[in-house]
């Protein structure tokens, strides 16, 4: 069974080696000012390269596009050249590695974006939501979000043209490709989601309308890049950051089907992963299946053999492996040979340097 998770797979022109993501996960170590990807992220990034796909941190493609203290940009030149020793360390190890291009929308707080006020898809506040700025200490200050302006159709089609910019930045920095960050509760998904968009334009209303800006800003990139180097992460089910949906089975199933008139290399589905959230339905696997025909990656809850299962089963063609991958660099190996799962630090997920990063070391056999 688990002889699943190693068969190598084509991504668009790649050859991955085996069928293990290691998902975006925020970690806020980009050295200051700047927002500039570093060594240690180098290092980081580089002891994981045994996954078949490494899919970097949710990455800024604008200084209005930061949610969060110290996360990384890739608009500026400093930023390009930092990613560019994170892709050659990787790339050494014989790693694959993709950008996640992230803007946050109204998931920000003026302090990170140089005291302007955030934009979305509608001027609605996203409730019950804290992110966390510099206050000047080495601990993350949490504040309220902010109510944001909604978005001029000239704010969009500049917003599209960052995003354009952005893929080709991730392309110069070395990286193999990039995922579209559509998930979560950011930007992207402000736009989906009906209870976060109540716009009366093209980009608001039906399903249809709610799914265009996605729709542009990927074909802006594909333009620039090319599709087969193009993933979309998406969350239908999730309710972070206060972006939810009416009907998420239908309106996921569309968004699989435009990004499969885009011919986008994969589509990446974040599951709800708290204990006790409710199993994404088989059904909704089934129907993206149906009119998606790209490589699809799963990531929530999923061990070694449930991640096997749920490939053979075929809804499924690679599983994502997030908090398991901090304190496991040698993931792989250890699934491989039932080598026992170290557990992570919480105190140390974001923000700090080495560690909790990459002082986790490999699995030893006594």
């Amino acid at each position: 069974m688990k002889n699943a998770l190693f068969q190598t797979i084509q991504l668009g022109k790649l050859t991955l080696k085996n069928r293990i993501v290691m998902p975006p996960m925020t970690r806020s170590r980009a050295s200051q000012p700047g927002n500039v990807a570093n060594q240690m992220m180098a290092e980081y990034y580089a002891q994981r390269a045994s996954a078949g796909l490494i899919i970097a941190e949710g990455t800024q493609i604008s200084p209005m596009g930061q949610g969060y203290a110290w996360t990384p940009g890739i608009y500026s030149s400093a930023q390009i050249a930092g990613w560019k020793k994170v892709t050659d360390a990787v790339h050494a190890k014989g790693g694959t590695i993709f950008a996640q291009l992230w803007h946050v929308g109204r998931v920000t707080h003026p302090d990170n974006i140089g005291g302007m006020q955030p934009i979305s898809s509608s001027a609605m506040k996203a409730e019950n939501v804290k992110v966390f700025i510099d206050n000047g200490t080495d601990e993350a200050g949490f504040v309220d979000v902010v109510e944001p302006r909604e978005m001029t159709k000239t704010d969009i089609k500049h917003v599209v043209a960052e995003y354009r910019q952005a893929a080709l930045n991730a392309i110069e920095a070395g990286f193999d490709g990039i995922e579209l960050h559509a998930a979560n509760g950011y930007l992207i998904n402000q736009f989906i989601d009906s209870e976060a968009n109540n716009r009366t334009d093209e980009y608001g209303g039906c399903i249809e309308n709610r799914l265009r800006f996605m729709s542009e800003v990927i074909a802006a990139m594909a333009d620039a890049i090319g599709a087969d180097r193009i993933g979309v992460r998406l969350a239908p089910f999730t309710s972070l950051n206060g972006t939810v949906d009416a009907t998420p089975v239908a309106s996921y199933t569309s968004a699989a089907a435009v990004l499969n008139n885009h011919k986008v290399a994969y589509i990446h589905i974040a599951e709800v992963d708290w204990d006790d959230a409710p199993e994404t339905p088989v059904a909704f696997k089934l129907s993206v299946r149906a009119v998606y025909h790209g490589v699809i990656i799963y990531a929530g809850r999923y061990n070694d053999e449930k991640g096997a299962k749920a490939i053979k089963s075929g809804v499924m063609d690679m599983v994502g492996f997030g908090r398991p991958f901090i304190a496991n660099p040698d993931l792989p190996n250890r699934i491989k040979n039932n080598y026992p799962l170290a557990t992570h630090n919480p105190d140390t997920l974001f923000g700090g340097a080495e560690a909790g990063l990459i002082d986790y070391p490999e699995y030893t056999a006594s």
